[in-house]
Parts: structure tokens; sequence; C-alpha cells
């Protein structure tokens, strides 16, 4: 199957399903599953926590964890049993039963109480031409949470949720697609729920029920189907699993948590020191002050304008002895300054730190500097979603 980056058109051709299971294997904490030319596996990673794996063409793309901090086999061993007999396939550890009927290779997880969820609809798997999908059942009284920066309810049941960042400048209450993308959503009901982790760096999309009452679906531009299923019951649970799966950050220093005073834009030092002062003789507590793009020189990163913010050394001085943090705004677009006359550009240029296309040329957009060329990192960056992870 070709394999495709971005935001591509699909054919319309129909999906193609799984075919029947043929053959089960299983090595460490990895169950393979055959399907003639196409491939699943379910990797038992805790007690609560399975990864699905599906391959049309048979064969798994070789991955990087961007998005994960531990891959399949840096997981502490979890007892898991495996029972074949002429219909299903089950697993089962100490928190979860999963059942994976042979034909169609469907799945089904249920809790110790015998109550199902993440568990396929009638569909399943399918694919076409550009793009891989998975079809779930949505429970009576299940309710959806979660899918990174959104506006709107918070229950996003029956609605459509795409995974393609753009800069959402004039966003409402209805915009879907904004400057984050987390495709991790939480469902529940009550006395049960889980966790859907969709680990795809492909333009990617979470359909809650929207087209086919009683049905979501999350599709993927990529070339194979690839999720985290985490067991609750309760949202503290999946959050603890799922922050184990993709990082936890460190605790914030003490005055981060106080008030912020940020807005587009500062136009100078004097408007900067005059706001400092309101605060103060107001009495209202601040904390951190931001300085957006107007703080550079002509949009150059890592640089001050000489008019605007001649004494920018003595600003943050002073600032910081009325008991202001402050924080300056960086965009990873770099100008586009071949002249030999901006240090930052010239660094990039002889450490090779910039984004380049296949035939080696230099990569460059337009954004507030104009012509741009983009860090490496922002490209991690775009691919996890608006997250920078550690683990490279």
């Amino acid at each position: 199957m070709p394999q495709y980056f971005g935001k591509l058109p699909t054919t319309n051709q129909p999906w193609t399903t799984v075919s029947n299971v043929k053959s089960v294997t299983w090595n460490n904490n990895i169950v393979n599953f055959d399907c003639g030319d196409s491939r699943l596996t379910i990797s038992v990673l805790a007690p609560n926590l399975l990864r699905v794996r599906f391959a049309p063409t048979g064969e798994f793309m070789p991955r990087r964890p961007w998005a994960v901090t531990l891959d399949d086999g840096e997981w502490a061993t979890t007892p898991f049993t495996v029972q074949e007999n002429e219909a299903t396939v089950e697993i089962e550890t100490a928190q979860i039963h999963v059942y994976i009927q042979r034909e169609k290779c469907r799945i089904a997880c249920f809790d110790k109480a015998n109550r199902p969820f993440a568990q396929d609809a009638e569909m399943g798997i399918g694919w076409r031409m550009g793009a891989v999908a998975g079809w779930k059942e949505i429970a009576a009284d299940e309710h959806f949470y979660g899918f990174g920066e959104r506006t709107g309810f918070l229950d996003k049941l029956s609605e459509v949720k795409t995974n393609w960042t753009t800069d959402a400048l004039d966003y409402d209450s209805l915009t879907d697609e904004m400057y984050q993308a987390i495709p991790f959503f939480m469902a529940l009901r009550p006395g049960l729920g889980y966790g859907i982790f969709f680990n795809t760096s492909f333009w990617s999309q979470f359909d809650i029920g929207a087209e086919q009452p009683g049905t979501w679906k999350m599709e993927t531009r990529g070339g194979e189907l690839d999720y985290y299923i985490i067991y609750g019951p309760e949202p503290a649970e999946i959050l603890e699993t799922y922050t184990q799966l993709t990082g936890r950050m460190p605790l914030p220093p003490k005055w981060a948590l106080g008030y912020h005073q940020c807005r587009w834009s500062y136009e100078s030092e004097t408007v900067v020191r005059e706001l400092a002062q309101e605060f103060r003789q107001r009495r209202i507590p601040c904390d951190v002050i931001h300085l957006d793009i107007d703080y550079m020189r002509g949009y150059r990163v890592f640089s001050w304008s000489p008019q605007r913010f001649p004494n920018a050394a003595k600003l943050i001085s002073d600032l910081a002895e009325d008991g202001f943090k402050t924080v300056t705004i960086i965009d990873p677009g770099v100008k586009y300054e071949p002249e030999g006359n901006y240090h930052v550009f010239d660094q990039g240029i002889e450490n090779d730190y910039f984004v380049r296309k296949a035939d080696g040329t230099l990569f460059h957009g337009y954004v507030w500097p104009e012509k741009a060329v983009f860090l490496t990192f922002y490209v991690l960056m775009c691919l996890t979603g608006g997250v920078i992870y550690t683990k490279a």
C-alpha cells in the first residue's frame, strides 16, 4: 500500500475489510494474527494497556517511538494468558479480557464485570487507497472527552475532530482544526471508562458518531492503524497510564503558577514598563509578562529591536526587581537572510539545523519575517500534535 504523508485526498473506493484470522502466534508480550495478506498484532504492555497495530500489506513500517516514552519491549513484564478456540482467541490480564473473533478479526474488550468497551463495530478495520480506519461501537450513555485543544462543549459525542494543526486565528465554537492536535480521548460511562491514544503522525480524524450514530471511527492517512487502548475504569487511572505512555512533564516553578500577562503585542519597552507599573500601583497580582513578536528586529528570532527595545537587559533586570519574570516568544521560522548579517541563520546553515527537501535544498515558507527556514525540531513538533518530546 502506498504511504501518504500529509493531507492528501483519498479515493472514494469502498473500504476493504480484514479477512478471517488464519493463524495465531505469540512471542513475549506480542500476539500476532495472520489474516491472509494483512496482519494484526496486540501488545500487552500493562494489565490495563494494549497496543493494537494493523498492517494491510502484512508488513509494518519501521517506526521510531516519537510520541511515546516506552517502546513495546521496554515495559515491565505483564502476566497474561492466551486461549484459542474455534471462534475466538482470548487474551486475559489481571484487569481486562480481550476477545478477537476469528471471523473478520474483530476485537472486543471486557472488564472483570464482563462489561464491553472499545468493541469493534461491524466494519472493524478497513482500508482503501490513502487511508486506514477502525470502527468501534458507542455504548449506551457513553460520552467522549479530550482530543487536545478544542472549542465547544466538553462532550464531543456526535462531533468530528480532525488532527491536523493550523493557525486558527479566527476560531469559534464550531472550529475543528486548531493550534494543537493531540489524538487522545477518554470515553466514560457509569462505572466504566477507557482511553484511546491514536499513534499516528499523519493526518487523522475521529468521527464520534456524527456520520454513523452508535459508531465512532478513527482514520489515518498513514499506511497502518496503530492505537493504544487504556482501561480505567476511572479518569484518574486512565490519565495515570496515558502519561506513563507519553511522558510526564516536570513540575513547573512556583512562579509559573501565578498570573501571566500575555497579549499580542507590546510595541515598545516604554509600554511594557507602564504596564508593569499599573499592575503594581493597582495591587493586581502578576508574576509574568510575555513579550510577543514585536520585541524582535524585523521578526528575527533571538534578536531585539534597537529602536523599540534599546535596553532589553536593563528592562528584564528592572522587571525582575519588581517581581516579574519575563517570557519572550520564539518562533520556529528563521528569517532567510543569506547576506551574512544574521547570525542565527548563518549558524543554522553552518550546522545544518534547517529542514531540507528530499533533493537536499532548503525548505522554506512565509511567516512573520516573510521568507523563512525552519529548524528540524519544528517538524517533530508538527508531527506530534504540537508537543515536543524529550526522547529523540
